[in-house]
């Protein structure tokens, strides 16, 4: 072979050697793709879309809305008078009373109580929406079935967010397992039952944004059986509690202090504490003179109500009761509609249509502010979602040892969203929450709250 020859061969060679060699030495070339943009943090979001405020000054402002005005000034002392005279008759409303019977017993009572949502919800356009739930009481050897009475308002949020408003409609004698002597219980509970009446019959006639559920309870007097039933069923539907009030011996009688009592556990540091807050401050607004009396605790000494349940669950409840109880009435005979001061349970529906009213009918509850220290001294960031529905926000700096709200901060909606506010005293500690408001000063409920950031 000619030396060109072997020179274009071994050539050859070495071009397939680095063609090949090259590619089992080295991975293949990939191309690498220009960097994606980095994700920006909520802060930096909403730094960039809109200019911080700092020291906002609204005229939003919490205010007695004309609506839900109107509706408190409805509330009817004669249809009080006549559910409470009503539920009387029935002599015992006893767990374990009769239930058959057409006019005497439990089951005639719970009958009447479905009957009675149905009639004062006609005005809803049959939005109010009333049903039985059933469950079994069993207590040392008696069973018996029970029925609670449930009414519900659809929000038009569409949520599972609900407002429970309730309270028992059974009656004991001493014996609370005696189902058949009588056993009127008109304070103790026709008062409350009278006043859940009440107020559907005024809400119903309007469409609110929250859901709200009317529910007269069984069982109470046996152990709060009834309610225990309905937490149950709430969260068995995932619904999501703001809040539950429970009315219990409200109707007052002539001579008593002209207030209520209203008990919160924990009022410094828990959800319920929040809502007794949130409810004293909106009743001040509509009924000033009928003021509460915000105790720290679950209940009376040694008693209950259907409202510890709730809260046994993590869910926001409250108890009211009248200002002082005589004991003469307690599960007696005694206990009758003519011992009731039906003045003061028209002042206790009043309070409960413009707390519920507000509740329901403002802006949805925010979620807490994310919040951080700004490079000024005593200056914080806050910055939330602005709801298109909220005309304004009521922002709360409550000190963690205080039982009430301070003065608030407010901004109006155009404003909201990225606010700086200065002059915090950075030595107090500091619980933050946030509350919507529409441009009729309906209050909505505050979001939870969170702590203020050390700077």
């Amino acid at each position: 072979m000619s030396g060109k020859r072997w020179s274009s061969v071994i050539s050859f060679f070495i071009f397939i050697l680095f063609s090949t060699g090259c590619a089992l030495i080295d991975p293949p070339s990939v191309v690498i793709p220009t960097p994606v943009p980095t994700v920006p943090s909520i802060q930096q979001t909403l730094i960039s879309q809109q200019d911080i405020v700092t020291d906002p000054v609204s005229n939003v402002v919490p205010d007695v809305d004309p609506d839900i005005e109107a509706l408190v000034n409805a509330v009817s002392q004669q249809q009080l008078m006549g559910y409470v005279q009503a539920l009387e008759s029935f002599g015992t409303r006893n767990a374990f009373s009769d239930p058959q019977q057409e006019a005497w017993g439990v089951g005639a009572a719970r009958r009447w109580i479905f009957n009675e949502f149905g009639r004062v919800g006609q005005a809803s356009n049959g939005r109010l929406q009333v049903r039985f739930d059933d469950f079994p009481l069993n207590v040392n050897g008696l069973t018996a079935n029970q029925q609670n009475v449930v009414a519900v308002l659809p929000g038009t949020a569409g949520t599972e967010e609900v407002i429970v408003i309730m309270a028992h409609y059974d009656t004991r004698p001493p014996d609370p397992l005696d189902g058949v002597s009588r056993a009127p219980g008109a304070n103790d509970n026709a008062s409350g039952v009278a006043l859940l009446l009440e107020t559907a019959r005024l809400l119903s006639s309007r469409q609110w944004n929250q859901t709200i559920i009317f529910v007269a309870l069984a069982a109470e007097e046996q152990g709060t059986f009834g309610a225990k039933n309905m937490v149950q069923n709430l969260m068995l539907n995932n619904a999501q509690v703001l809040a539950a009030i429970n009315y219990d011996t409200v109707g007052g009688n002539v001579g008593i202090p002209q207030h209520i009592r209203l008990f919160a556990p924990d009022l410094t540091n828990s959800s319920s504490g929040q809502l007794g807050r949130y409810y004293d401050y909106i009743a001040g607004l509509y009924v000033p003179t009928f003021p509460i009396d915000v105790i720290n605790a679950m209940d009376r000494e040694e008693r209950w109500g259907d409202h510890r349940e709730f809260i046994f669950a993590g869910m926001p409840a409250v108890r009211l009761t009248q200002s002082v109880e005589d004991p003469i009435y307690l599960n007696s005979t005694r206990d009758t509609w003519s011992a009731i001061d039906y003045s003061y349970l028209e002042q206790v529906t009043k309070l409960t249509v413009s707390v519920v009213g507000n509740m329901a009918g403002a802006p949805p509850r925010p979620q807490p502010p994310l919040i951080v220290p700004m490079a000024a001294p005593s200056t914080f960031l806050f910055t939330w979602d602005v709801d298109p529905q909220a005309s304004g926000y009521a922002i709360s700096l409550r000190p963690l040892a205080s039982e009430t709200y301070p003065p608030f901060r407010f901004v109006g909606a155009a404003e909201a969203g990225n606010v700086a506010l200065t002059g915090i005293d950075t030595s107090q500690e500091y619980m933050v929450s946030l509350a919507p408001l529409n441009a009729n000063g309906r209050l909505g409920l505050f979001s939870p709250e969170v702590p203020l950031p050390r700077p």
